[in-house]
């Protein structure tokens, strides 16, 4: 990004409104939404600063703004802060308005209410009393916020939108905030007012960053994610998809059948899932593409109303399939295409999602079970197990993913065929598994061990444990903090060995706590006693327990883990 299309400073909230510039919530940006909990966080923020010995300023945060002429911003993050501040604004020239209404000292506030309207809210036409603002809202929220906010009326409850009590109740709120500040204020109640709003206009500052397209904006927004800013990267679209077709001049109609078709899916998803799905859903359909390159292909790809509609009927085609991925329990999915989306969310791994996408459209439910499982099986060996890079494995399966929503594959059998390059092969996946280590102070990492010895314990015995039951839990065999009768272990081997999985079995709880940090010759009888055929095996196949000797049982559980997680087409 040049410094010609991109411009950052720090400014009071006076420096922002001044000077003539004026600023618009593009037309189709979400509505008000802020509530009590946020009124009352910016308003004690603000009584922080205000007060005697107070705050020498309050930071507001990141302003994004759009704009090709330095006079004129559209407000691409920062609606919500900007809105209320007006509201605060109005709650002072409403109280301005009382003392004059009363006859105090009307003159001098009559030029305050002026002076103060001019600067931050607007020029208000003596004649038509309509207003030039400084503050322009969404298509959704502008009229009322002009028509009966702005002139201090009268404000109407009935036959509005949610959002637009919304702002009726912010300033009602901040209006009785501002009463009872005035009261408990020493001094002329008029210079009280105008030296509320002074304070706030110098003590409030924000970083505006202001860029000159949405595609900069965009960028803007990447970055600022990555460096912990939280920003709405699915406002920025919609407001794109929906500019397409403000150029194309829609009927109102369309317009609204759409607005409500997006909000539903933001709604399904929550806005915080939505960038991750549109990805996933993306990239189940096309060329592989990064997170920081998504916007711009998708806005030289969706140019038309054609292709804003198509975005959209697809979007509504993968979302289930993604809310099953993601959310497993609430879908309608056959109880073991359940399990193994579990598995995968349990692993943290993500990567197969694009190609589970497409496979759902295409695909049988028998198939599509078929290339889950394989997911999984492959997720064991190269996320799990052997710890290969994740981003090779996600251009693999996104290349697969683009051929089979093409057609150039044609069922599961040929399409796990073409995953072989990130399936390690049974000699690599055997070595790895024998040397592997898992931190069980780790909450995923406990729950992926319980799972690796439940399946163990399945293979052995043919019993299948339930993962989640309080009854099976972790037992260490050389003891996290050993005391007598571990002499075959020197400091060095226990840091090194504790978390080995040959050291890791299971044991009923109550077993386990009793147990402790007790001498293998004490443990060895109730490992016989345990119920588990694999923590009976351990008593059986040892007469101590030593460096090699858990070497060994990790050795053969190595065997029994290349069996269990194998694909036979692939092996």
């Amino acid at each position: 990004m040049s410094a010609t299309n991109f411009n950052t400073k720090n400014d009071t909230y006076r420096k922002l409104m001044g000077n003539g510039l004026t600023y618009q919530i593009p037309h189709f940006q979400r509505d008000y939404s802020w509530t009590e909990e946020e009124w009352e966080d910016l308003w004690l923020d603000l009584q922080g600063t205000i007060q005697p010995k107070g705050e020498l300023a309050h930071y507001m945060g990141y302003l994004v703004l759009q704009s090709d002429n330095d006079k004129t911003f559209d407000v691409i993050d920062g609606q919500q802060r900007l809105t209320t501040i007006s509201l605060i604004v109005l709650a002072v020239l409403k109280g301005l308005k009382r003392l004059i209404d009363d006859a105090q000292d009307a003159d001098r506030n009559q030029q305050r209410l002026n002076q103060i309207r001019q600067t931050y809210i607007g020029y208000l036409d003596p004649v038509t009393l309509v207003t030039r603002s400084k503050l322009t809202l969404n298509r959704n929220n502008d009229n009322y916020f002009q028509t009966y906010l702005v002139p201090l009326g009268y404000l109407p409850m009935r036959g509005f939108r949610a959002s637009e009590h919304g702002l009726r109740k912010a300033f009602e709120w901040f209006d009785k905030r501002v009463i009872e500040y005035v009261k408990q204020a020493k001094g002329d109640p008029g210079v009280v007012l105008a030296q509320l709003v002074e304070s706030m206009s110098d003590k409030l500052f924000f970083t505006i960053i202001t860029v000159t397209d949405e595609l900069n904006a965009y960028k803007v927004f990447e970055t600022l994610k990555a460096w912990g800013v939280r920003l709405s990267s699915t406002d920025l679209l919609k407001n794109y998809l929906f500019s397409v077709l403000h150029r194309e001049d829609l009927h109102r109609h369309e317009m609204k059948v759409l607005e409500l078709r997006w909000e539903e899916l933001v709604g399904r998803l929550g806005s915080e899932s939505f960038p991750d799905f549109l990805r996933i859903h993306w990239n189940s359909r096309f060329s592989f593409v990064r997170p920081t390159e998504l916007f711009k292909t998708i806005r030289s790809r969706i140019t038309t109303r054609e292709a804003v509609f198509t975005l959209i009927r697809h979007m509504e085609e993968d979302v289930d399939t993604y809310l099953a991925l993601t959310q497993p329990d609430a879908s309608d999915w056959s109880l073991k295409q359940k399990g193994y989306a579990k598995e995968l969310r349990m692993f943290s791994v993500r990567q197969p999602f694009p190609l589970l996408m497409a496979a759902h459209r295409i695909f049988s439910s028998s198939d599509f079970e078929s290339l889950l499982r394989a997911s999984v099986m492959i997720s064991v060996r190269y996320n799990v197990i052997s710890n290969q890079p994740p981003s090779e494995q996600e251009r693999v399966y996104n290349a697969v993913a683009e051929k089979l929503s093409q057609g150039k594959l044609s069922d599961a059998a040929v399409v796990i065929g073409a995953l072989s390059t990130i399936y390690p092969s049974d000699e690599l996946f055997r070595a790895a598994f024998a040397g592997k280590s898992l931190r069980t102070t780790q909450s995923r990492n406990k729950r992926v061990v319980r799972y690796i010895l439940c399946e163990l314990e399945k293979r052995l015995t043919e019993t299948a444990l339930d993962l989640d039951s309080d009854s099976v839990n972790l037992e260490h065999i050389l003891p996290e903090n050993p005391e007598t009768g571990w002499e075959e272990f020197s400091d060095e081997d226990v840091e090194v060995l504790m978390h080995r999985l040959g050291n890791l079995t299971l044991l009923k709880k109550t077993v386990n706590k009793n147990l402790g940090n007790a001498s293998f010759a004490v443990k060895k009888p109730m490992y016989e006693a345990s119920g588990f055929g694999i923590t009976k095996k351990i008593a059986e196949d040892n007469v101590n327990w030593t460096p090699e000797r858990l070497a060994a049982r990790q050795t053969w559980m190595a065997n029994q883990a290349t069996a269990i997680w194998r694909i036979d087409r692939l092996s």
